[in-house]
């Protein structure tokens, strides 16, 4: 594949999903291992939704990199900017489930979070060909907590600047990767002032800004086109431009909740990529576009896993066309 519009830089690794709901981490018996990772999540359900996208990011040289970049490959994601490691690990991450099936990541097992591919990004070997020709770049937080990748990020916002590419944050905040919260609220504050979109989840708006009115922050930022603020079960709310709302969710039959937040941040850029970002000036096509995404994020839920469980255009269109909020 050549020329994907929207480029996902970050970590793809295994979930290790815990098979017993309601276990603590020492309880749980057996573990099924899932392709995660948000922006390689993204990355997937974007292609399955029908936008080119590629990914960048790093994996060892082992068997779960050899896996995960073969699957990226076969889902039909541009894998050019996959980076291997000689030595360092691809990373695994450890996933209990409450009753409810809602996650909560659990550790990486014998590894330090530093010791694996994915902190080891390399600024000089991101393929500034894929930035030439993207609309879009979608990144998380997750690498700004170690050296070497979060150079790289900042190196990726430079080239989106340089191409003038959209830039979407989706904070992702995930205190298993981190030193301390302190810490990482001050880079990912420092990412803010460079993108054009910001999607949070309640927990996270409420830690960045003791608020998760998606209005009040995105007046906060300043500087930002967009602001998204998912609640899960409880639906999201939005800023885009002028236009303001908030939508319930869909009501499904929840399996798993791991990756929804991913396909919808999917499903919101993959709406943009189809109706031209001009058109979020307009109430209703706004409206519209998030409730793509929140069908996208409802559809993940149905079945376990992140990228086995995204659904295609069809499949949205199907469901919104049975299913109003």
């Amino acid at each position: 594949m050549s020329n994907p519009r929207v480029l996902c830089l970050g970590e793809v690794l295994f979930d290790l999903l815990a098979d017993q709901l309601g276990k603590s981490l020492p309880e749980v018996e057996s573990w099924t291992p899932y392709p995660g990772g948000a922006p390689a999540n993204v990355a997937c359900a974007l292609v399955k939704l029908g936008t080119q996208s590629g990914f960048i990011g790093a994996v060892g040289e082992d068997e779960p990199g050899n896996t995960l970049v073969k699957l990226l490959d076969e889902v039909g994601v541009d894998i050019t900017g996959v980076q291997r490691h000689p030595t360092a690990p691809t990373r695994q991450v450890y996933v209990v489930r409450d009753l409810k099936g809602d996650r909560n990541f659990a550790g990486f097992g014998k590894h330090d979070t530093s010791e694996f591919a994915d902190t080891h990004l390399k600024t000089d070997l991101l393929p500034q060909s894929l930035f030439q020709t993207a609309d879009f770049l979608v990144l998380g937080t997750l690498e700004a907590a170690y050296p070497e990748s979060e150079r790289a990020i900042h190196y990726a916002l430079k080239l989106a600047e340089q191409y003038d590419i959209k830039i979407l944050l989706d904070v992702n905040w995930r205190p298993v990767f981190w030193t301390s919260p302190d810490i990482a609220q001050q880079k990912i504050r420092e990412l803010f002032k460079q993108v054009d979109f910001v999607k949070l989840a309640k927990e996270e708006a409420e830690w960045l800004f003791d608020t998760s009115d998606a209005g009040a922050i995105n007046y906060r930022l300043n500087s930002v086109e967009g602001v998204l603020v998912t609640d899960g079960e409880n639906g999201c709310s939005y800023c885009l431009g002028e236009n303001e709302g908030k939508l319930p969710a869909f009501s499904v039959p929840v399996v798993d909740t791991t990756g929804a937040g991913d396909s919808f941040v999917a499903g919101f850029v993959h709406q943009i990529c189809q109706q031209g970002i001009n058109n979020l000036s307009n109430p209703q096509t706004a409206k519209e576009i998030v409730t793509y995404a929140s069908a996208a994020g409802a559809l993940t839920t149905l079945k376990p896993g992140a990228i086995a469980s995204q659904p295609t255009a069809a499949e949205v269109e199907a469901f919104l066309a049975s299913h109003s909020l």
